[in-house]
């Protein structure tokens, strides 16, 4: 969009605002932009399906062709290699923060002007010219049709084609039979209605209602537990998860992060140690303890993003607020235990940074010196003194098995700088790798003075000088020291662990830490339970294909396996075909954002249900192309808003977000075991004996819809707050697509079961009401409209009213008790009573009951009604014999769930829904 300064860009974006929701009603994600203050030209990029969607709000939306030059418009095609300006590193600082509200951002450049981000979720802020400052990039594809929703949609499938079936049949019965035989019988019109009633005898319309319903109580239920869903759709879904990947840092671990180690030299020290050897030598000599320490102090102050909150600045050092990531205000206060940090940044002056990104896994800072004072305490005495004004000391700290390789020396702890021979990177190695162990995060501090002869660029601002700073970084560094940091695992961790391996689903550990660390930090999670010994590597993963095997909780050595994000690289299908059937307990380390998303892909690939639960913003590709993504809340939004369910208390949350989602799906079931037998098989069989016996049809759609809508409506929503029959958590998760919402077992439970048993009752009641009122059942066998004898026109459809409101009173009595037994699938009602037991009971039943009373009354006792809807009173003595129908009804399956828990082998275990 070009416009004419920059107060028109702001303009038009403010007026554009209201289009934005457009764009995110077409399901896209919010439409992300980062603007500058001082810029005269906006480009968004996009994906290929944003173009349709702007031309769509274009043609439908004359306002827009207003605000700005249609014509001007520019779709850039976001291509990842263009990414290079020292502008990116600014933006992605902003990124980092993981905000949705306005960042600011301060950066030298040759205009001195502040930058104002606006970060949004799904976006990725890069520039590639100084001008274009936005672009919008996805961060995954748009997710599919959730578990539950295929669920549904296979039960729509299904109950679709029975109804089509009985269509077909009805259709073919008069063609082929009643056209000819009886054609004042059915006529074409007649054939539609009759058509039209098989359609609505079939459709449970009150399913959307319960279960919508249904998902709504659930995810109330869940937010009570600290759950939150972000969409009901959801609700179900991690009930069905086969294996949660995790990130570490803030979801199992405490996001607390202290130093309790430095190593100068090859010599380790604790930090309280460190602190009081420090302290100890200015009071005595009223000087630096150790060069050394001072280094040590200067790169983990100066090359850090952390700031002191100037609010809390006079409180204790522990007690203080510091803004920034977890691990820079570990490092940033440990600088400052050793010395007054204010006082180094007095001395020195930021030139250009470089922040710590995931891939690189090392921040550098370059500095240039504003006091003399400075040089004495962050450099050795020797380069000190030929350290002059305009030349630049690049710091750096990360990854030690990234930094380590590119030091020629270290500081001794005498402050001196020697040479890093094999001997010392051993030592340096093995203190690493025994903090590593320990399950702590190990940091590599390293600093480089360059003359100011030695950078071709004339400003730090270009996007060469950018490339002359990695390359300076890339050798030569001087190794001052390594911090230890601890991040502790949250308390309830490992209970948490263990109770979803009891349910069968898989713990994996993604994370971008040290392999060494990860295995320790998920030791003490329980996520790793073998031996150190007994650990594989990717060495154990053959790139043969061989027979896979399930899950299994064996405890030998082809159970736990730890992978770093370079392994991930060159790993075969096959080999990810042996990992996933093999090993049940994962730890994936040094992992990038996209291969945390290839981890995702990989697992849903073969056929696994994935849960992905992170905080930060290296997570969200994972979370939205998750099946089901859980951050936990207030930590990132844009997180947040990639994931479709939010942890608002703890990880430990997610035990009962597993626990409702387990409970949601088998009180769905016996929702539609509730719903089929009246709202869908007992009113389909008045259409088929009128068809094909020439019976009259006993039960009108009206009344049809009244039972789906109405008397079953509140009894269907009321069977969501039941309580699991046993502990669900000591079952597998549900298998998607083998364990159905509605299967065989369930049509045979709601049809040829309970369905056969209130239809034969309901017919047995209004035929045996016609008997006593002189319409005998063989004067209407195969009658196909014709009067019986010794009826008057007037009599005979005011009997057939009562007896069709006998029917519909008959199935509404009998389902009272049905919903008594639908309550559970194994458990008498005796063991799992509705009421009095804390544990089992359900309030809610009973008041659903007195509702379908009250309907049945509403549609058949109001004389108005009567006249228009064909309904009519019920003597009394229809009102309490279904109750004897429906008395045996319960007991029946009382029967029946007896046999299946004294035989669940047997045949009606087998059949068991």
């Amino acid at each position: 969009m070009r416009t004419g300064g920059p107060k028109n860009i702001l303009d038009t974006l403010d007026r554009l605002l209201p289009y934005v929701g457009q764009w995110n009603s077409w399901r896209l994600g919010s439409i992300n932009v980062a603007i500058a203050a001082r810029v005269d030209e906006l480009i968004i990029f996009h994906t290929d399906y944003i173009a349709d969607v702007w031309n769509h709000i274009v043609d439908n939306q004359p306002e827009v062709k207003r605000l700005i030059d249609i014509e001007s418009v520019q779709f850039v095609q976001f291509r990842a290699p263009s990414i290079s300006s020292a502008d990116y590193h600014a933006l992605a600082a902003a990124m980092d923060s993981g905000k949705l509200f306005p960042y600011i951002h301060d950066r030298n450049t040759r205009q001195q002007i502040k930058t104002r981000l606006l970060i949004h979720p799904g976006i990725i802020p890069i520039t590639s010219r100084p001008k274009i400052l936005a672009c919008r990039v996805p961060i995954a594809h748009l997710k599919g049709l959730t578990p539950l929703e295929r669920e549904v949609l296979n039960f729509v499938y299904v109950i679709c084609s029975i109804m089509i079936a009985m269509i077909i049949l009805v259709v073919i019965l008069w063609v082929a039979w009643l056209r000819k035989t009886h054609p004042d019988w059915i006529n074409v019109p007649n054939l539609i209605v009759a058509c039209v009633s098989v359609a609505v005898a079939f459709i449970p319309e009150v399913l959307p209602v319960a279960l919508t319903a249904s998902l709504t109580i659930s995810a109330n239920q869940m937010s009570k537990n600290k759950v939150l869903c972000k969409s009901l759709k959801t609700v179900e879904t991690l009930g069905s998860v086969s294996v949660i990947c995790s990130d570490k840092t803030g979801t199992l671990t405490q996001n607390k992060m202290i130093v309790t180690d430095s190593a100068i030299g090859g010599q380790g020290f604790t930090a309280d140690k460190a602190r009081d050897t420090v302290i100890t030598g200015r009071a005595t000599s009223g000087e630096m303890a150790s060069n050394a320490f001072d280094q040590l102090r200067s790169v983990a102050g100066l090359c850090n993003a952390g700031e002191f909150d100037a609010a809390t600045r006079s409180l204790p050092l522990a007690d203080r607020k510091i803004h920034g990531d977890a691990t820079d205000q570990a490092v940033l206060r440990f600088a400052e235990s050793l010395g007054s940090v204010a006082e180094l940044k007095r001395c020195w002056a930021t030139k250009f940074n470089i922040a710590f990104n995931s891939k690189n896994k090392f921040m550098i800072r370059v500095l240039g010196y504003t006091h003399p004072d400075g040089l004495s305490l962050a450099l050795p005495g020797g380069t000190a003194a030929i350290f002059e004004h305009g030349d630049m000391l690049l710091t750096t700290k990360g990854a030690p098995e990234t930094l380590l390789d590119r030091c020629t020396n270290y500081t001794g702890t005498s402050g001196v700088a020697l040479i890093l021979d094999n001997a010392a990177r051993e030592k340096i190695n093995s203190i690493k790798d025994e903090w590593s162990l320990q399950g702590r995060r190990v940091i590599l501090l390293a600093h480089k003075a360059i003359s100011k002869t030695a950078f071709k660029s004339s400003s730090t601002s270009s996007s060469s000088f950018e490339t002359e700073v990695l390359q300076q970084a890339k050798s030569g560094l001087t190794l001052v020291g390594l911090v230890a940091i601890v991040d502790p695992p949250r308390a309830e961790i490992p209970q948490v662990v263990k109770t979803l391996r009891v349910t069968g689903i898989c713990l994996f550990m993604v994370t971008g830490d040290f392999a060494l660390t990860a295995q320790a930090i998920a030791r003490e999670c329980s996520i790793i339970t073998n031996p150190n010994e007994s650990i594989a590597n990717v060495s154990a993963l053959s790139r043969e294909p061989k027979q896979a095997s399930p899950f299994s909780e064996s405890s030998g050595a082809s159970s736990s396996i730890v992978l770093t994000g370079t392994d991930l690289i060159a790993l075969s299908p096959t080999q990810w075909d042996t990992l996933v059937s093999s090993y049940n307990q994962v730890v994936f380390a040094r992992t990038t954002p996209e291969q945390k998303l290839r981890i995702v892909r990989e697992l849903q690939a073969r056929r696994h249900l994935v849960a992905m639960t992170g905080d930060g913003v290296n997570d969200a590709p994972a979370l939205r192309a998750a099946d089901i993504g859980i951050p936990i809340g207030g930590r990132s939004d844009i997180a947040v808003e990639a994931a479709d369910m939010v942890l608002l208390d703890s990880f430990s949350s997610i035990v009962e977000a597993v626990r409702f989602g387990m409970v949601m799906f088998d009180n769905l079931k016996k929702t539609i075991a509730y719903l089929l037998p009246a709202g869908s098989f007992a009113e389909f069989w008045p259409i088929l004996t009128n068809v094909g016996f020439g019976l009259p049809q006993i039960l009108s759609s009206f009344l049809m819809i009244i039972i789906c809508c109405f008397t079953d409506c509140l009894a269907a929503t009321a069977l969501a707050y039941e309580a699991p029959e046993a502990d669900v958590l000591l079952r597998p998760p549900r298998r998607v697509g083998v364990d159905r919402l509605v299967d065989w077992k369930l049509i045979e439970q709601s049809y040829g079961f309970v369905g056969m048993f209130e239809t034969v009752a309901s017919f047995a009641m209004l035929y045996w009401y016609l008997e006593r009122n002189g319409i005998a059942f063989s004067a209407l066998w195969f009658s196909f409209g014709q009067l019986p004898e010794g009826i008057s026109p007037e009599f005979y459809p005011q009997k057939l009213n009562e007896a069709s409101s006998i029917y519909f009173v008959t199935l509404v009595v009998i389902q009272w008790f049905n919903l008594l037994a639908v309550r559970t699938r194994r458990l008498s009602i005796l063991q799992h009573p509705p009421l009095f037991h804390k544990a089992t009971r359900n309030y809610y039943l009973f008041p659903a009951i007195l509702f379908a009373l009250v309907m049945a009354f509403f549609w058949l006792y109001i004389p108005s009604l009567q006249s228009v809807l064909g309904t009519a009173e019920v003597p009394v003595e229809y009102w309490f014999l279904p109750m004897a129908f429906g008395m045996g009804i319960l007991l029946l399956d009382e029967g029946r769930k007896f046999v299946v828990r004294r035989y669940p082998k047997g045949m009606l275990g087998g059949l068991a829904w």
